[in-house]
């Protein structure tokens, strides 16, 4: 009986332990799930708090982020613009240059198509002038005689020579032969003169201009060669060296144009000297201007020499001048010495035989109005002479003719 009861009360003891730990497991258990509850609940609130500072800070962080992207564009930006500034500057340089170059291009080509076009008149009226000069060559020998004569004259002229005074034209001169007329006679220092003749024909030259094959212009090519012989020829036999006093050995033949002299040459390069063998010097516009330029240099050689003849003679007729006014100036100089010595003998005579008694006076206190007598002092001062006048150094002058003594 007691050991059922003890096993009842130890079975009941059991049973209310075990509900008690029931119990304490359940209230553990809803307590554990009232904190998860909590946790969750806190979770939930820490997860919208973290969310919400999360896109808080993702936003900042993004803003910052915006921030430092425009400050480095900005920064990068202003480097650009800082490194490109010189080039841009020079491209707006090189662009106002090209500008201004392309401006002044336009100009230059404006001009240039006028000065062309101007060229293009004036070569035009070339042509014309030398196609109406070819017309008037071919006239006659006597229209190209007129050319030569009148080109011949400028040249002259071009050269210094005057008309009439250096040179003249037309001169006639009577011979066994008749009466000659060289075109111009140059008159040379000393007296002498030499004689140019201008007629020569150009018919052939100017056909050999106008051919229009080897064939034609080498046939008008001898007709010219022998245009010029005969030309030559002609003013050897004329032999105007002998019909004029002191005149060289030669005549000279003028050839209006260079060109016609170099196409003779080209086909006959001995014409030159079959001409000099016959005292006929060929001379072209060119060749006679520096001639005539050595002539004007004689002339004014000779008048350079005939003025130092002139100066010469002006020379000693002033140095005859200068030694007369020499010694008048020597005899004014003795006349002005004796006046020094005769008034150092005034002085002398009225110091020692009149001041010396009017000094007196002043001894014996007469009154004398403070007017007391001057001390006269002899004159030291010499008369220099003109020694470069005396006739131990002046060598004798000649008189000329005609000069006054």
């Amino acid at each position: 009986m007691n050991g059922m009861l003890i096993l009842a009360i130890v079975c009941a003891l059991v049973a209310g332990a075990a509900i008690a730990w029931a119990l304490k497991e359940r209230l553990r258990a809803a307590t554990a799930e009232a904190r998860i509850g909590m946790l969750q609940e806190q979770g939930e609130l820490v997860r919208a708090q973290l969310t919400q500072s999360a896109a808080s800070v993702a936003e900042e962080i993004l803003r910052k982020n915006d921030e430092v992207v425009r400050g480095r564009e900005q920064l990068a930006q202003a480097r650009l613009e800082a490194q490109l500034k010189p080039v841009a500057d020079t491209l707006l340089k090189f662009q106002e240059q090209v500008t201004a170059v392309e401006k002044q291009r336009a100009e230059e080509t404006g001009g240039l198509k006028e000065q062309i076009a101007q060229m293009l008149q004036a070569a035009t009226a070339t042509q014309d002038e030398a196609r109406k000069l070819s017309s008037a060559l071919r006239r006659g020998a006597g229209v190209q005689g007129r050319w030569g004569e009148q080109t011949l004259r400028n040249v002259l002229e071009a050269a210094g020579l005057s008309n009439r005074y250096d040179f003249d034209e037309q001169t006639s001169t009577d011979t066994d032969e008749g009466r000659r007329r060289p075109d111009v006679t140059v008159r040379l220092p000393g007296g002498a003169l030499f004689v140019i003749d201008a007629k020569c024909s150009l018919n052939a030259f100017l056909e050999i201009q106008e051919a229009v094959d080897d064939f034609g212009r080498d046939a008008a090519g001898m007709r010219h060669v022998q245009s010029v012989r005969s030309h030559i020829s002609g003013l050897s036999a004329k032999a105007y060296w002998d019909q004029f006093d002191a005149s060289p050995d030669f005549v000279a033949m003028f050839v209006p144009l260079d060109s016609a002299l170099a196409a003779a040459l080209d086909r006959e390069p001995n014409l030159m000297n079959e001409a000099m063998d016959k005292r006929v010097v060929i001379v072209t516009p060119s060749t006679l201007f520096a001639l005539c330029k050595a002539v004007v240099y004689g002339w004014r050689v000779e008048e350079q020499a005939a003025n130092a003849q002139k100066i010469a003679e002006l020379g000693r007729e002033l140095y005859k001048r200068i030694a007369v006014m020499g010694g008048h100036a020597n005899s004014v100089g003795k006349a002005l010495e004796a006046a020094v010595s005769r008034y150092n003998q005034f002085v002398g005579s009225l110091e020692t035989q009149v001041l010396t008694q009017a000094r007196r006076f002043e001894d014996l206190k007469v009154e004398h109005q403070g007017k007391a007598v001057e001390t006269l002092e002899p004159l030291e001062s010499a008369i220099r002479p003109l020694a470069k006048l005396s006739s131990a150094e002046t060598p004798p002058v000649r008189l000329v003719a005609g000069d006054e003594g």
